[in-house]
């Protein structure tokens, strides 16, 4: 008896009516999300254009570059791995990551294995000439080290092979003057990965430091500290523009389609291809955001509940020979 009581439970229009008011509310609460779904921070860390770092968010550029784990830690991806990030500059393009692996001042004359780090030649980055490599206890056999001359700073293209073991960085380490015990040092600059990758088959480890500026006038404008300095390039469209522009509506966040990689609005009221208060460019384009598939999946439980109701209508309706009762009365 009881599976019948539950079915004809069902039958009552009522608890239908409940049911679809239900989905249509998690259906505008799953919409209402829509525009919320480009995070503008990760911890501490502002995410601006052209970063995102939920799929569909920023340009596609730099896609699934960043990663914010839930703890709140941001993360930079390249092919040679990830590196937390500790800050990123919007003003002066760059983005600044540790490399947990590279020598430390802790490590002293303790040196230990490390990796290349690299960057996907693809994309729009590129290691900031601001960088300094500082490699240790490197074979005097098979590396080049020597003092650099006077006119390598005027000609340093004829110096590139040459690791300069009279480094300022060397001999200044940054919070660790005596760091090194008596190892030794020397600087390069490698010109790319595989060069980076060949100076530590003949090195024991070796650290990257950058010069972070002051901001404020020469000279000694400039402080050496650990970390790998990565710029990048804004990439400016006329349609970012609008999207964000104020005049034009504004409240707007520049993202693209995840499947086709067009530009896309994301508004708070649905996607527009121009901005926001661009009627004539708005489109029920939400569900190409992701994230909004739940939405999608709502609307598709919302027909389905439909479609088995009004079966079960059919299967079950009494034959009244078009006399409407209590029994079959819809509403």
């Amino acid at each position: 008896m009881a599976p019948n009581a539950t079915s004809s439970s069902f039958n009552n229009p009522t608890k239908f009516i409940i049911i679809i008011s239900i989905l249509l509310h998690t259906l505008h609460t799953q919409a209402g999300k829509i525009s919320s779904q480009c995070r503008t921070s990760c911890g501490q860390i502002p995410i601006n254009y052209p970063f995102g770092v939920d799929d569909g968010c920023g340009s596609p550029y730099y896609r699934r570059i960043l990663v914010c784990s839930d703890s709140g830690d941001l993360e930079f991806r390249t092919p040679s791995g990830r590196y937390p990030v500790r800050n990123i500059s919007y003003s002066d393009p760059h983005i600044l990551v540790a490399d947990p692996s590279m020598w430390s001042c802790s490590d002293g004359a303790a040196f230990r294995p490390t990796r290349a780090f690299s960057l996907d030649s693809s994309t729009h980055f590129r290691v900031s000439p601001q960088n300094d490599y500082l490699f240790f206890n490197c074979s005097e056999s098979d590396v080049i080290m020597e003092p650099k001359p006077m006119f390598c700073e005027r000609f340093p293209e004829q110096c590139d092979s040459t690791c300069d073991s009279s480094s300022y960085l060397c001999r200044h380490l940054p919070d660790c003057t005596t760091g090194l015990h008596g190892s030794s040092c020397c600087s390069y600059y490698p010109k790319g990965s595989e060069s980076l990758r060949m100076m530590l088959k003949h090195c024991s480890t070796y650290t990257s430091v950058y010069w972070r500026s002051l901001g404020v006038t020469p000279a000694y404008n400039q402080i050496p500290e650990y970390g790998i300095r990565i710029d990048f390039d804004i990439p400016v469209t006329t349609r970012c523009l609008w999207c964000q522009d104020g005049a034009k509506g504004g409240g707007g966040t520049c993202g693209f389609d995840v499947e086709t990689q067009d530009f896309l609005c994301l508004c708070g009221k649905g996607n527009a291809t121009t901005y926001c208060k661009d009627h004539g460019g708005q489109g029920s384009s939400s569900a190409m955001v992701a994230g909004t598939v739940s939405a999608v999946s709502v609307a598709g439980a919302f027909v389905g509940v439909g479609v088995w109701y009004l079966r079960k209508l059919r299967a079950k309706a009494p034959v009244t020979h078009g006399v409407q009762t209590n029994d079959n009365r819809l509403f």
